[in-house]
């Protein structure tokens, strides 16, 4: 009889049987039975669904439209070109004792393929003042001015130039009564080169280069300042560097008089509890009206705005040393401005921008009560003041050397007198030899 081995029949035959076969069937009709009964059902939210989703929608028949593609500018057959020959313009000490900066430039102009004829060339230097809050904030005229400061004709009639590279030099004594290039916060003062050729074809070509005026003011010696706190007895005397730069720091040396007021065998003293600085930028600038828009300014048709900003700021609680028996407080701290905020320069216009810098400086002494046998066992009295003071900040550029163009130029001679008479008639000697006689001649 065949054993099974592992669940297997050994002894059967791979043919199902007849019976098999009939009891397979039942199963599948009983399991296909149980299928159906466990088959998902419609929903009831069927009917809300969009009747269109699923179908083919009309725009996918449409054929896909490239854009169309923006045609490339022409390429013009004259190229400007305008090379820096010259140191950067830098103007050294105040507008009224500068002496300006000399300033070359060489503007290139390159005819590539075919020759070109010429009607009118120039170069011109142009100032741009421009105000951020104009009278009417949508006309030109009132928030930009442009002045002219040097015009070159290159070109006054037809020329006509062959393919190749022409230079044409051009150099201005920048007087040194032009402000510096700023870019305030309501305010700013720009320059630039302006480069125009016009051909006989009607042809316009042109170009704009930037101009950076900056100015220095050389360092001198420092500056001492005193100020006095009524109704209290203190003063305190600073000392302050002549220029601060916009870079690095700067040291302030301070010293506070009269804490210490003595009354019998009690004395009542001041004491600092904190010390506070910061930088102030104090921009001003005057929106002038054009002569369309001057009916609604009053006055001389300008009108004037402020804006004052932090560029630097910090807070001291030690450093300083107290001597109360002398009555005196004596301490030095470090002060910079902060080159994130993009600081500016101290400058003045004609058009009415300008820009100043302060350092402020705030106390926060309080008042204490002891006897003049123990000093050391003071006692607050509740009584504390703020005392505040600025000192005026000037903010530059740094010099370098510090020579200017002039200074650079051999010297002139203008006190020279007139040269030696000239000979007008030449006579032959008609003596004797003198070459027996030079013996005796000596140095």
């Amino acid at each position: 009889m065949p054993g099974r081995l592992l669940g297997f029949d050994l002894g059967r035959s791979a043919h199902p049987s007849p019976q098999t076969k009939s009891h397979a069937q039942k199963r599948y009709s009983s399991s296909a039975s149980s299928l159906e009964s466990f088959a998902v059902k419609p929903s009831p939210m069927e009917h809300f669904k969009r009747p269109t989703l699923g179908k083919k929608h009309s725009s996918d028949s449409k054929p896909i439209k490239s854009r169309p593609s923006s045609p490339l500018p022409p390429q013009k057959h004259v190229l400007l070109e305008i090379i820096t020959e010259s140191p950067p313009a830098l103007f050294l000490d105040d507008p009224q004792r500068s002496t300006g900066a000399l300033y070359s430039v060489n503007l290139h102009m390159t005819v590539k393929d075919k020759p070109i004829t010429l009607k009118t060339m120039n170069l011109k230097l142009e100032g741009i003042s421009t105000t951020k809050r104009p009278l009417v904030e949508k006309c030109k005229e009132c928030s930009r001015q442009v002045t002219p400061i040097k015009d070159w004709n290159v070109i006054t009639e037809k020329t006509t130039f062959q393919p190749g590279t022409y230079e044409f030099p051009a150099s201005h004594l920048l007087p040194g009564s032009l402000p510096a290039t700023t870019h305030g916060s309501i305010g700013s003062v720009e320059y630039q080169f302006v480069a125009k050729a016009e051909s006989d074809a009607a042809e316009h070509f042109e170009l704009t280069k930037p101009l950076v005026i900056q100015r220095a003011i050389r360092p001198g010696n420092e500056k001492n300042s005193v100020r006095i706190f009524p109704p209290t007895n203190l003063s305190l005397n600073v000392t302050l560097p002549s220029v601060v730069h916009p870079m690095g720091d700067f040291n302030v040396t301070a010293r506070m008089s009269g804490l210490t007021t003595v009354n019998g065998d009690t004395q009542t003293r001041w004491r600092l509890r904190k010390l506070d600085w910061r930088i102030e930028e104090r921009e001003v600038s005057v929106s002038p009206a054009c002569p369309k828009h001057a009916v609604k300014a009053s006055g001389d048709g300008n009108v004037a705005h402020e804006h004052t900003r932090i560029i630097g700021e910090q807070e001291v609680k030690n450093g300083w040393k107290t001597d109360y028996e002398a009555g005196e407080i004596e301490g030095e701290f470090v002060c910079n401005i902060n080159p994130a905020r993009k600081p500016n320069l101290d400058m003045s216009a004609s058009n009415g921008l300008k820009i100043t810098h302060a350092l402020v400086v705030e106390m926060i002494i309080s008042e204490e009560w002891a006897t003049n046998k123990k000093p050391k066992n003071s006692t607050p009295t509740g009584v504390a003041r703020v005392l505040r003071t600025h000192f005026n900040l000037t903010v530059t550029e740094r010099a370098g050397m510090g020579i200017a163009w002039d200074d650079e130029m051999p010297p002139l001679y203008e006190d020279v007198p007139v040269s030696p008479p000239a000979y007008f008639q030449v006579h032959d000697y008609d003596g004797d030899d003198l070459n027996d006689d030079v013996e005796h001649l000596h140095l």
